[in-house]
């Protein structure tokens, strides 16, 4: 996106140097980096960063609001809901899709956000391997607000150990050495130090929790959590039977807590008004059906992995839903294939990370993901066989 830079990384690639490239990036934990890794990083000028960051902000002004625990209570399933629920969640992350506005102009749009970690821990390692195989400006990073890999690890590792010892705190995940994120918790093991446990590993006595370390048992005192209770509900009757246990009145902290997965999140975008987000209604508020419903995303508000989405809209999809309060209905966005490469340009989603610490009036953009598409939408399923493609990151102009 910044043709002078773009040019240069292209001109300047190698087959042979993504391979070198790979290696290194699957060195740290052999086979547990599943997902394709795109060619190239993005690279953002510092307008378009700054168009991102005040979209951000004005949807933290509406989670640090004193209403919105009000607005969004009814975004917790009860069926889900976890006791003590904390003041604010630790981690939000943004979605934005880079689009092409009616004048021709690039611009971010909102996809979805979530309460809930992401690739926070990979993406240090990513962005060392990433500088060390490709030439990156030096007044560009993946880090924002002045943030550097040490001032970031130190930040991450305050939120997620609190005051408790790396051994007390424990990142919990249903299955975690299955998962096709398991690169990120293994380097958060090795980056803040914490065990990563299994959902089936919980040992519980009274309303506390332990985990075994060889023959001793260990007390859990903070969980950085990693299950997504939709995902959770996915699973065989003994793993939902065991995750019940987390829904008890448990003497455990929680980074983040759970039932901010459910309160930021596609239910929070209705309640949003910015250039840079969709209009979004609840499905059951909409007095008169749009007649251009082609420009619209028809979203179930609890779904796994995005399932349930309907892209392209018919009235009789709306008919058939049975519970429109659980639903809504989102002015699409046009995704632009605005990265350059070889063959096609892609198209790209880039993910901005908010870190919340204790006693802070709001959180702070920190660093970020990047995903890179040829197809129809962002994912996997979307781009086979497809070249400069996958997981990345944006490199923003400082």
């Amino acid at each position: 996106m910044v043709p002078a830079i773009r040019s240069v990384y292209n001109d300047t690639f190698t087959q042979a140097k993504y391979a070198a490239y790979l290696d290194e990036l699957h060195s740290k934990h052999p086979g547990a980096i599943e997902f394709r890794v795109a060619e190239t990083p993005i690279f953002i000028d510092r307008n378009f960063k700054n168009k991102i960051l005040d979209a951000c902000e004005a949807i933290v002004d509406v989670i640090v609001a004193q209403r919105f625990t009000e607005l969004t209570n009814r975004a917790i399933p009860t069926s889900v809901a976890v006791p003590g629920h904390s003041d604010h969640t630790h981690f939000i992350a943004f979605d934005f899709g880079i689009c092409k506005n009616e004048a021709g102009e690039l611009e971010p749009q909102l996809i979805e956000m979530q309460g809930f970690p992401t690739l926070f821990a990979y993406q240090i390692w990513h962005d060392m391997v990433t500088r060390k195989h490709f030439s990156i400006p030096e007044n560009y990073s993946t880090y924002l607000n002045g943030f550097t890999p040490e001032t970031y690890t130190t930040l991450l590792q305050k939120i997620i150990l609190g005051k408790h010892l790396p051994e007390e705190v424990i990142l919990l995940e249903i299955l975690p050495h299955q998962q096709k994120t398991r690169i990120d918790f293994y380097c958060t093991q090795d980056y803040i130090g914490i065990p990563i446990i299994c959902l089936t590993e919980l040992i519980k006595k009274e309303n506390q929790l332990f985990y075994k370390q060889g023959d001793q048992l260990i007390r859990i005192k903070r969980i950085y959590n990693r299950i997504i209770f939709d995902d959770l509900r996915q699973q065989e009757p003994d793993l939902q039977e065991k995750g019940k246990i987390l829904q008890e009145d448990l003497d455990v902290e929680w980074v983040p807590h759970p039932n901010w997965f459910y309160r930021i999140s596609k239910y929070t975008l209705p309640f949003i008004d910015h250039p840079y987000v969709p209009p979004t209604q609840f499905l059951h508020q909409i007095k008169t059906v749009p007649a251009d419903l082609e420009n619209y995303v028809l979203k179930p508000l609890f779904s796994f992995a995005g399932q349930g989405v309907v892209i392209d809209v018919t009235p009789a999809d709306i008919a058939a839903v049975k519970d429109p309060e659980n639903w809504i209905l989102q002015k699409k966005v046009n995704y632009a294939p605005a990265v350059e490469t070889p063959d096609e340009p892609a198209k790209a989603e880039i993910r901005i990370f908010y870190f919340w610490e204790e006693g802070a009036k709001r959180p702070i953009a920190t660093n970020n993901l990047a995903r890179l598409s040829k197809g129809k939408m962002i994912g996997v399923r979307y781009n086979k066989d497809k070249e400069w493609v996958g997981g990345s990151l944006a490199y923003f102009e400082q």
